[in-house]
């Protein structure tokens, strides 16, 4: 799918049956991902794809555009933003299932996880025959704030923040200052990321977006989670109260890939096996029924 240049490697699971079927386009978070959004044993975009196959959905899942071509991104950087890095692919997955004559072309729905649910509402903005939205673990609060506070987090998991680790704070610190008045020169790289990615994500405010659009949304937060956190839930659910249509979701057990767990949520945990919470695939499936 996708142009000549970035054509990425894509699977579609596809219900049994004829059709025409619903479908879902599934949007990776921040970070090179490949199309079962793998870390470590886990492949959270397999599970929804699996889940929703065997519910009647069909699902598109592919390559991130910076998992397929890392060093031609590289050579890009300068100009590079989130719309070459998720929103133009995303877009081209809804145009190719539209073509699939076993897909519903006014039943595609867009599911974006983390980045790309915070970023859902500005692609449905470009795409305006969408279905809906499903947002899982969507932040509202900008990128560099939550970079700093998920190391504050696990800093902070032992009981303590020792002295390396608040000199490590104190950096990181200056530099989401710096991202955050665009204090970056030319050609200058700050939390991985150059002026114009950060003037282009700063510019958005994704829950003003959604305010906009006349779209039924679901969306979805982990209570363990502490990447996108119960704060971001909230700004969603502030920002959208009354809202036709929106209807959310919380899991007071589940991590950032909707995984259940116990106690509090650590990087270790994502070493350790596991699956989308079933529940999570049950409210997914029914709700886009209900559209």
């Amino acid at each position: 799918m996708g142009e000549d240049q970035w054509k990425l490697p894509a699977t579609l699971t596809l219900p049994r049956g004829k059709g025409p079927f619903p479908a879902v386009v599934l949007a990776h978070g921040s970070g090179p991902q490949d199309r079962d959004e793998t870390i470590g044993p886990n492949k959270p975009f397999k599970d929804l794809a699996w889940g929703l196959g065997s519910r009647g959905i069909a699902v598109l899942r592919y390559e991130k555009r910076t998992k397929q071509y890392p060093y031609a991104v590289l050579g890009q950087l300068k100009s590079f933003t989130v719309r070459e890095e998720i929103i133009d692919d995303a877009l081209a997955a809804v145009v190719l299932l539209r073509q699939n004559p076993r897909i519903d072309p006014e039943r595609i729905f867009l599911l974006g996880h983390s980045l790309g649910g915070m970023l859902a509402p500005r692609i449905a903005l470009q795409d305006k025959k969408l279905a809906g939205l499903i947002l899982m673990a969507a932040n509202t609060r900008s990128l560099p704030d939550l970079m700093l506070e998920q190391t504050r987090y696990i800093f902070s998991l032992d009981g303590q923040i020792d002295e390396r680790e608040a000199r490590q704070l104190s950096e990181l610190n200056e530099q989401v200052r710096k991202v955050k008045e665009l204090d970056i020169k030319e050609g200058e790289q700050v939390l991985g990321a150059s002026k114009a990615y950060w003037a282009n994500l700063l510019s958005y405010d994704p829950v003003r977006t959604a305010q906009e659009l006349e779209l039924p949304m679901l969306i979805l937060q982990g209570g363990r989670d502490y990447q996108v956190t119960q704060e971001d839930f909230e700004g969603w659910r502030r920002g959208l109260a009354g809202q036709e249509g929106v209807c959310f979701k919380f899991y007071p057990d589940l991590n950032h890939l909707f995984i259940s767990g116990v106690g509090k949520s650590t990087p270790a945990e994502y070493a350790r096996p596991g699956h989308v919470a079933q529940k999570v695939i049950e409210d997914i499936a029914g709700w886009i029924v209900e559209q």
